[in-house]
């Protein structure tokens, strides 16, 4: 039976002894500890059928959720299987450098996920604010009942422009606010239909820090929608 992966961790008698809960499949397969060497993996018996189903998503993280209580988790994205136990372990004793390094890296951290979006009203108001000339042209059109069909398109395409400069800039805007407060930063999942996706490696310490500067790029900027999911497994930042 192929073996399914949860995440990585460093092997020590505190996990063995750790209370570890269901883990995914229908019935739910008993998580059990795979250790090699100075690493450890959570692992279960892989399904047949996998799927990511609303309960598998859940137990995949409760799994990584209670192994984050005894200790540091490189967590495995939804989904990872191997053919066997055997060959997980190989894995682990080839690579175990590299996992200790990730390890260490992320000690004390956790990973926030921002997700920007714009609010079409406000962010119209934010570019005729910001040019005075599209605005003119604006005022100048209602005050002549519309303007043409040829002045509308013109009006409308030079808007559309000035929304997608925008958005450029309210992207590296998001990054520049949050990337002090942060350890690293890298690309969200893919998720299409975003101004701004980025994740960003967080010190727990610093995490109030890190939620108060989104809070305040949020204020002064209404022209966006703020989403920060967080704390999480550190995913993007883990090989």
């Amino acid at each position: 039976m192929s073996t399914y992966v949860y995440g990585i961790t460093r092997n020590s008698p505190d996990l063995e002894r750790a209370a570890r809960p269901d883990g995914v499949g229908d019935p739910p397969r008993p998580v059990r500890v795979l250790s090699q060497g100075q690493l450890a993996a959570l692992v279960s018996d892989a399904p047949e059928d996998l799927r990511p189903k609303r309960r598998d998503l859940l137990a995949h993280q409760h799994v990584l959720t209670e192994a984050g209580t005894t200790g540091t988790v490189l967590p495995l994205r939804f989904g990872g299987v191997s053919s066997d136990d055997e060959a997980v372990a190989a894995v682990l004793a080839e690579r175990e450098e590299h996992y200790l390094e990730r390890l260490d890296a992320v000690d004390g951290k956790a990973e926030y996920n921002v997700k920007a979006d714009h609010d079409e009203e406000a962010v119209l108001h934010r570019v005729l604010a910001d040019d005075p000339e599209l605005r003119a042209m604006g005022a100048a059109q209602q005050a002549a009942g519309g303007g043409s069909q040829e002045e509308k398109l013109r009006l409308g395409e030079l808007i559309v422009a000035a929304v997608r400069r925008r958005e450029e800039l309210d992207r590296d805007e998001v990054h520049r606010a949050l990337a002090d407060a942060a350890v690293a930063s890298a690309p969200g999942p893919e998720s299409s239909g975003w101004v701004a996706n980025l994740s960003y490696l967080v010190d727990r310490e610093r995490a109030e820090e890190f939620l108060s500067a989104a809070a305040e790029f949020q204020r002064v900027n209404p022209q966006l929608r703020l989403q920060v999911n967080g704390p999480l497994p550190p995913y993007s930042f883990v090989e």
